[in-house]
């Protein structure tokens, strides 16, 4: 069984670090990044079956892809805690010739980063690429994705879903970050998304809905039932309703520090309300 407490402890150690990295560089991606971080603690330290040590091959694994690729500092926050690479490195986010850019990179061979990823609407045709990879292998691990609930306004989304399911690629779960939020308003201002869950039913998904996407236990459950309806000839979408900025009172509910880094004071308040649990970098 998982210590829920100990997952907890690290999604508030996590949440400081995005803090302290986006603060450090005035530059970055808080809000999505600390509405996810339950997600991503859960997936790397509990969901995923991977192996020790990382190969771009990722054979006999599942394999991750975030495909809104501006939340990095949760990503990077996670796979250093995770071991992929040293915490301290978490002090070189998006300075110049670093591993940790502002959006995940490949050519700089970042434990952990598979794609580059943040030009919105690729990631779902990357993981179906990477499904049928794992179907020609012989290989029956799962691939993970996550995107944004706003990304899905780019129409080669909604190309890939249809593609998915078509083709009976029932080894994928895909995650929507629904967080109603981006980063010009709410999704409900810039382009309605309409009934999701319908939506991909329609275009032949099997959908799980995960109604507080900042609960450690609601996730957990969840992808557990995600995981259960693999290999029924049916991708599977997972619903994660979040809030943007959640664990930072002043962050939270608005499209405002989508891409917006705290000052000082804001810095020290958003610190105050997530406690020192691990040791910071």
């Amino acid at each position: 069984m998982p210590d829920i407490q100990e997952l907890k402890d690290l999604t508030t150690q996590v949440r400081r670090d995005i803090l302290r990295m986006v603060h450090k560089v005035n530059s970055g991606h808080p809000g999505g990044s600390l509405g996810c971080a339950e997600f991503f603690v859960s997936l790397y330290q509990e969901i995923m079956e991977t192996k020790d040590g990382f190969d771009m091959n990722g054979k006999g694994e599942d394999l991750f892809f975030l495909s809104n690729g501006h939340i990095s500092p949760v990503y990077y926050s996670v796979l250093a805690r995770s071991g992929f690479f040293p915490i301290e490195e978490l002090n070189t986010f998006r300075l110049i010739n670093s591993r940790l850019q502002g959006h995940p990179t490949t050519h700089e061979g970042l434990p952990g980063i598979r794609i580059a990823s943040g030009s919105l609407g690729q990631g779902m045709s990357v993981a179906i690429g990477a499904a049928e990879t794992k179907k020609l292998n012989n290989d029956d691990h799962i691939i993970y994705s996550l995107h944004g609930d706003g990304e899905l306004q780019e129409g080669q989304n909604w190309e890939a879903i249809m593609y998915a399911s078509g083709n009976n690629i029932d080894n994928l779960i895909s995650t929507i970050d629904v967080n109603g939020q981006q980063i010009d308003g709410s999704t409900k201002t810039v382009l309605p998304l309409g009934d999701l869950s319908a939506k991909f039913e329609a275009f032949g998904w099997s959908v799980v809905t995960i109604e507080n996407g900042n609960d450690i236990e609601s996730i957990l459950k969840g992808m557990t039932k995600a995981k259960s309806l693999t290999g029924n000839n049916k991708p599977v979408c997972v619903l994660l309703q979040t809030v943007m900025g959640n664990g930072v009172d002043f962050m939270m509910h608005t499209h405002a520090w989508h891409g917006k880094a705290p000052n000082d004071e804001q810095l020290a308040e958003g610190l105050s309300q997530n406690p020192e649990t691990l040791g910071d970098y």
